[in-house]
């Protein structure tokens, strides 16, 4: 995604859509973090005749805990306080699967609740994964592959 390290809505939804181009229902899409985010306000910007297959959403949040930094803070704040159209968002598809860890040190646990009360949201909470990075050891996910394979 453009300036990853300053991610800012506008410009890394405008980024997926020309990524993505065209959806049908063969269009999947697979989000983390803030990438879960950008699906979201992807998702609620399409044409209301627009459908995906499917989302995933690895670490997703609506809120989020322990930022450490006033960088952190600010890079965060508009993702945060810029509301999502839940209902406009699943006008595009019926699939949503969020995948979460317990000991995500981000992502507190009510947003599980969250993705399943907003969006209808099949959810998997997996033990011991972290944010889901690299520095969390975590280098394949096979919740995700029997996703997309059983969808």
């Amino acid at each position: 995604m453009p300036e990853s390290s300053e991610p800012k809505i506008e410009t890394w939804v405008a980024h997926l859509a020309k990524v993505v181009g065209e959806v049908d229902e063969n269009t999947f899409l697979i989000g983390h973090s803030i990438g879960c985010q950008t699906i979201l306000r992807f998702l609620e910007s399409l044409p209301i005749d627009k459908k995906v297959g499917g989302s995933i959403f690895v670490a997703g949040w609506v809120t989020l805990m322990n930022l450490r930094t006033d960088e952190e803070k600010e890079i965060a704040r508009p993702w945060l306080e810029t509301p999502i159209d839940f209902e406009k968002v699943k006008q595009h598809t019926k699939k949503f699967l969020a995948i979460f860890s317990d000991d995500d040190d981000c992502v507190p646990l009510n947003n599980q609740k969250m993705f399943e009360q907003k969006l209808g949201a099949r959810t998997i909470l997996e033990h011991n994964r972290g944010h889901f990075s690299g520095g969390d050891g975590v280098t394949e996910l096979p919740s995700v592959l029997e996703a997309i394979l059983n969808y």
